[in-house]
């Protein structure tokens, strides 16, 4: 009797709190949710018709100019080329040290009038001293390349690239491309990218879109490739194409060194320095320019921690920044109002907040509590869980088709990265302990140490030619292989292999096998690459 006393009291009081707190919280959370959702739809709505229309004249444009020659500024004299510093910041980068200031030492641009600039902040005294030991082999060939080491690491990469634009030798350059160490540009990149800052005077960046020779590693990969190709393919495009403002990716960019300077240089106050400076000199009158069809190789990371301190950096800085510069953003008298509401409404709040949070708290927190509080007593519009979410799940997909059948994991996949991308926007809003938390993504090398051009790897596929693995890599990589001691046994080409897959050959995945067919296939590749 006790017992059933006890239980009809817990009841009540049940009843009592669910229709005075929880029944009226959780109506507001819908409300607050479907808001959130309305305007995140919006957003993409209006982002994908400008894309379709920037789509429509692209092709109409081609079409008219297809028997036309080619007007870009690839064969114009070397004597009038302007001077250009290139920066590579890197922190032990081990890995991928090597391939990258190859790239950089390989780009198309007189000599006399290019400075490449190694920013080494590695606090591994042996990873510095190979790091400068590639440099000064490149040096020893005629390029004019610097390396540049600190002795502390103050504001980070920002600092780093400070500094770096504060030495002697660089005074004289007018742009300044900016490569993280897993950036490997094609020889053209400077041809395509610094001549559209010398037709226009009030350009300040040309921003250059990531190409990931990763992508088919594994499915985290794979799901992340889905998300940065709608940030390239609408985000970037729309900000370029309509407000001359888009977010700076922090590499494959060249900056105008005036317009740099004019904005206040590089700062370190937040973990998005280069958001940071894109906004500043945004608010200072400059625009930019997002050149999609130039691509540059880039990596992805493989494992889910990385994954996780990238998207904790990705999501905390841009709040962090929003925090800091919302009053200097209303109050600057240098750009438009609409200019003011793009930045602070659409790139600011909806996409860097509002995407974040409504994610979390729709589909983690308030339908899950809206299913065990019961329908009868909170209302839930049915439109925004179902036909708003499947809208903005599709125009995400758009982007990459190849990936659609991974939806059923993207969709998961991301529910759960809304919480630790919600947590860190609000730990970015509120400015906790760790908004400046910078923890350098893990590069593990492999597939970005490719370095051939992209229209070699196009041809041999429409050729449907068998080529050896030396066909893919760099000559100084091949004369590696060559320096190998010459055995016929299996261990000298297992070796081999193993050095060809680490410099960028990328044979076809075993995954999906039967183990049968693993053996069948190791020992064909271990055959092909038997030393002589």
């Amino acid at each position: 009797m006790r017992v059933v006393s006890m239980l009809t009291m817990a009841r009540a009081a049940w009843l009592v709190l669910r229709y005075t707190v929880v029944v009226p919280l959780l109506q507001l959370a819908i409300y607050l949710c479907a808001a959130m959702s309305l305007m995140l739809f919006a957003e993409r709505l209006y982002m994908g018709l400008v894309v379709t229309v920037l789509w429509l004249n692209r092709r109409y444009r081609n079409r008219n100019q297809r028997n036309k020659g080619d007007d870009n500024n690839l064969e114009s004299d070397d004597a009038d080329r302007p001077m250009v510093l290139v920066q590579i910041p890197m922190f032990n980068e081990k890995q991928v040290y090597r391939v990258s200031i190859g790239a950089a030492c390989g780009l198309w641009w007189p000599a006399d009038k290019l400075v490449i600039q190694v920013l080494d902040d590695s606090t591994d005294a042996g990873i510095r001293s190979l790091v400068e030991a590639e440099c000064r082999r490149w040096a020893g060939k005629g390029v004019h390349i610097r390396y540049e080491n600190r002795s502390n690491r103050s504001g980070y990469k920002a600092g780093a690239l400070r500094e770096g634009l504060k030495k002697q030798y660089v005074k004289e350059c007018e742009f300044v491309a900016v490569l993280d160490a897993d950036f490997q540009p094609n020889g053209d990149f400077l041809r395509h990218t610094v001549p559209v800052l010398q037709a226009d005077p009030a350009v300040a960046l040309v921003q250059a879109r990531w190409r990931f020779v990763n992508a088919d590693e594994c499915i985290l990969t794979r799901m992340q490739e889905m998300s940065l190709d709608y940030h390239f393919s609408v985000e970037q495009e729309v900000g370029s194409a309509c407000h001359g403002f888009f977010s700076f990716n922090g590499t494959a960019g060249v900056w105008r060194v005036h317009a740099l300077a004019d904005a206040g240089g590089w700062k370190g106050r937040t973990t998005v320095e280069d958001m940071d400076l894109a906004v500043r000199a945004s608010m200072r009158g400059w625009r930019f320019v997002y050149a999609g069809d130039v691509q540059v190789r880039s990596q992805l990371p493989s494992s889910f921690k990385a994954y996780r301190y990238q998207q904790h950096r990705w999501s905390c800085g841009p709040a962090n920044l929003m925090r800091k510069m919302f009053w200097e953003i209303v109050a600057n008298r240098q750009v438009s109002a609409w200019k003011k509401l793009h930045v602070l409404y659409a790139f600011f709040l909806v996409r860097k907040v509002v995407a974040h949070l409504v994610t979390f708290l729709l589909y983690c927190v308030v339908i899950p509590a809206y299913v065990l509080v019961g329908g009868q007593d909170v209302w839930l519009p049915q439109y925004v869980p179902m036909y708003v979410s499947a809208v903005l799940t599709l125009l995400n997909a758009a982007c990459t088709p190849r990936s659609c059948h991974l939806l059923v994991f993207w969709i998961p996949f991301e529910n759960v990265m809304s919480m630790h991308r919600s947590k860190a926007t609000i730990i970015g809003l509120l400015e906790a302990s760790r908004a400046n938390e910078w923890v350098v993504t893990e590069k593990l090398g492999g597939s970005t140490t490719s370095t051939p051009a992209a229209a070699t790897t196009t041809m041999a596929k429409k050729k449907k030619k068998k080529k050896s693995s030396s066909s893919f890599l760099a000559p100084e990589i091949v004369e590696e292989q060559q320096q190998l001691p010459r055995t016929g046994d299996n261990h000298g080409a297992l070796l081999a292999l193993l050095r060809s897959l680490r410099h960028g050959f990328r044979p076809r995945p075993l995954v999906c096998l039967p183990p049968h067919a693993v053996r069948r296939r190791l020992r064909h590749r271990i055959r092909l690459h038997r030393l002589p």
